[in-house]
């Protein structure tokens, strides 16, 4: 069977996920799809004692839903199934305990993990307070955002088994003494870059939020209360960081222990990197994602195939039991934990996909009441599939020490999950996870360094089906990355082709809501809102969030990244701007610097450019080109006036680069050693190169319609990452950092 694959998916998969021999890709998707099923269906013969042929027929029944796309496992399960390496896992979460022998156990068990290809999670929530007495040698502790930043330091040096860049979730009660630090702790967005950060909320502290009253903060040392809060000003500090930047987002600890199905063998204190995946202390988890847009039955005015949703979701479930025995563990406390519970998470893609196919607006009630529906069934086939699944192979171990005891038997004690799916959706050729369309239109940067516009393929087959596929209108949907606004276009399309940044906050809750009701675990999701949107519409989010029944929450002001100050880009007709830049103050320039000079050719003649540092980092900038009173030099001389300008107002380099990096001249295809398109691009290349781990990436353009949030993506250059399910993906490329 040959799969059908876009051009894209077979990037993506070449890059990170095909088998390579010295660098060279010797396996094709077929190939890879096949080396999966073989290793899965291995375990029905060498732990369950069937026959080979019974095995063969279950590695076609795994292979064809693979290869034709109905669901995909995570992506360690694609990527080592089979291999040498076997870890099949793609959420893990490790004690911190409190002891200095501990936490750097925990850090070397964290580099084993990563180099695997594994995601992290921790709670920080047991380490003694700032300050608090060392008895063992009479000193003071430092406390628990000063060891989260010694493992961002062990994930930054760790490569990700060479696929994978490492991912933690660092997460602090919110009645630690140190929970001021630790909300603040990512204001600064170039500190703890390898770290998604969540507040470990209770019901307590919402109740005094809501009350405006007092909680005590605890020692966890000591167990004792040590000092009072009040817990609205706790709750909007949380609030104005998250409306910042993104961050920290929010757990709802008492809501995730009350579906904690082995209560006996601990509390749950933390999450899996994008907070889906609550876990015990050396646990992991195997997921998998059903493709909805696969489920649907014709284009517009489709119907959802349950039959055919039923099948996978059965199959899906001996897969993934199967590979918590295939699995090769990198600790054998993980192994342990992992097989008393037996945990799976399915989850989906496409889901944006499939309402389109429907007929139905995102957001819309009608949507509402089909996440619950499609969540419902995949929820209750699940439960069936394990428990058909025990009567075979017998209860998870825990079981009758469980709160599922009683009932009947089940092999695993959760079984559904929504994760991320930046990458697999990118294969599967479908929309990511639970969430609304990014665009209908962005960019892809090919190998060749080509730059493509890819629309959204459901829209282009719908337009030609209607008629109204004309290059015209297609070039305007590639400025503006989305319908809305656009003459020529139908309002029902418009309806159904709503993308994320348009969806109002309260649709965004209500689907994850409906999703969550009927999800053993918790959901991966980015409520996403409007660059105008204010400290109280995010404070309005997070209280809503918990009324709902949500297990935790991540939001996203469009445009929020401090590094953004002189970005601006139009989405939907909105002009987004971080904040104005008036009021900036350049720092004063100390008496003495001392910096270098260097020489680089360019298309224009040899530059000599001087940059002067102050404690380390770059102060102010000095260009001279050609000769005396030219309008070369003139220009050249003002660019790198406005350079050290803006280092000295405090722009962040990155984000000068950025502006810098591309621009073209005479020479479109490079001049010299570095392929240097003009004056300003080798300032942007020369600074980037000295200063910046892009070493001088040419960037690309944005995605259609949008404008840089988070940077230059170190994969392909292009000033394209955004957050989406909890994470920083590009949109042109399709890197993530989960």
């Amino acid at each position: 069977m040959m799969v059908e694959l876009s051009a894209n998916a077979r990037v993506v998969l070449e890059t990170r996920y095909l088998t390579k021999v010295d660098g060279r890709v010797v396996e094709t998707p077929e190939e890879m799809f096949r080396r999966v099923a073989r290793n899965i269906a291995a375990v029905e013969v060498d732990v369950y004692g069937k026959s080979r042929e019974e095995a063969r027929q279950l590695e076609e029944r795994f292979y064809e839903m693979m290869a034709t796309l109905q669901a995909l496992p995570n992506s360690p399960c694609l990527m080592n199934a089979g291999r040498e390496l076997g870890q099949l896992s793609a959420c893990f979460v490790l004690p911190v305990e409190d002891s200095i022998e501990a936490i750097f156990e925990s850090i070397k068990h964290t580099a084993l993990i990563q180099r695997s290809g594994g995601g992290t999670g921790f709670s920080f929530s047991r380490l003694r307070p700032k300050n608090d007495v060392v008895r063992s040698t009479g000193g003071i502790a430092s406390g628990p955002v000063s060891f989260l930043k010694c493992f961002n330091a062990a994930t930054e040096a760790i490569k990700q088994g060479g696929t994978r860049r490492g991912a933690n979730m660092g997460i602090l009660r919110v009645d630690h003494p140190d929970v001021l630090e630790f909300i603040t702790c990512k204001q600064d967005n170039r500190e703890i870059t390898n770290f998604n950060i969540s507040v470990g909320v209770t019901d307590a502290f919402m109740r005094a939020a809501e009350e405006d009253a007092e909680y005590d903060l605890v020692n966890p040392r000591t167990g004792r209360p040590v000092g009072r809060l009040r817990a609205r000003e706790v709750l909007s500090l949380m609030v104005k960081m998250a409306w910042r930047n993104g961050e920290p987002g929010i757990i709802f600890l008492d809501r995730i222990n009350r579906d904690n199905p082995t209560p006996h063998l601990g509390d749950v204190e933390s999450t899996n990197p994008c907070g889906e995946q609550p876990l015990l202390p050396y646990e992991s988890c195997v997921l998998a994602s059903v493709n909805l847009a696969r489920m649907v039955d014709g284009l517009e005015g489709g119907s959802i195939n349950y039959d055919r949703l039923r099948e996978v979701v059965w199959l899906l479930v001996r897969f993934l039991d199967n590979v918590v025995d295939a699995n090769r563990y990198p600790l054998p406390e993980i192994e342990r934990a992992t097989k008393l519970t037996r945990k799976i998470g399915i989850g989906i893609m496409g889901f944006a996909d499939m309402l389109i196919r429907l007929g139905v607006a995102y957001d819309s009630e009608e949507a509402v009441s089909l996440a619950d529906e499609v969540m419902a069934f995949i929820q209750g086939e699940a439960l069936r599939a394990s428990q058909e699944l025990a009567r075979e192979r017998g209860p998870f171990p825990e079981f009758e020490r469980s709160r599922l005891a009683g009932g009947p038997p089940v092999r695993n004690a959760t079984r559904t999950t929504i994760a991320p799916t930046g990458t697999l959706s990118i294969i599967a050729g479908c929309s990511s996870g639970c969430e609304p369309l990014f665009a209908v239109a962005f960019h892809r940067k090919v190998l060749d360094g080509r730059v493509l516009v890819e629309v959204n393929p459901l829209f282009l087959q719908i337009a030609r089906s209607r008629g109204l596929h004309r290059q015209e209108l297609i070039d305007r949907i590639s400025q503006a990355g989305t319908v809305r606004g656009l003459d020529g276009i139908p309002e029902d399309l418009k309806r159904l082709f709503i993308c994320a940044h348009e969806v109002e906050p309260r649709w965004h809750l209500a689907i994850q809501a409906a999703l969550q009701r009927h999800v053993d675990n918790a959901v991966s999701k980015t409520v996403n809102l409007p660059a105008h949107a204010t400290v109280d519409d995010v404070e309005d989010v997070f209280v809503k969030a918990y009324r709902s029944g949500l297990k935790g929450l991540t939001i996203y002001r469009y445009a929020s990244r401090e590094e953004q100050v002189l970005n601006v880009g139009t989405v939907g007709g909105e002009v987004a701007a971080a904040r104005p830049s008036e009021g900036l103050v350049p720092r004063p320039r100390p008496d003495v610097l001392a910096g270098r000079t260097k020489r680089v050719v360019t298309p224009s003649g040899t530059l000599w450019l001087t940059v002067n540092e102050h404690e380390g980092r770059p102060f102010e900038v000095f260009a001279t080109i050609g000769r005396a009173g030219s309008d070369l030099l003139a220009l050249t001389e003002a660019i790198a006036r406005m350079i050290t300008l803006c280092l000295r107002c405090g722009v962040p380099l990155e984000r000068i680069t950025e502006q810098l990096i591309g621009i073209g001249g005479s020479r479109s295809v490079g001049f010299g050693p570095g392929r240097v398109l003009s004056v300003p691009d080798a300032i942007g290349k020369s600074l980037a190169h000295d200063y910046l781990e892009t070493g001088g990436v040419a960037g690309g353009p944005t995605p259609a319609g949008q404008v840089s949030i988070f940077g230059l993506c170190p994969a392909c250059g292009n000033a394209s990452l955004v957050q989406q399910e909890g994470c920083v993906y590009c949109v042109s490329c399709s890197f993530t950092e989960c």
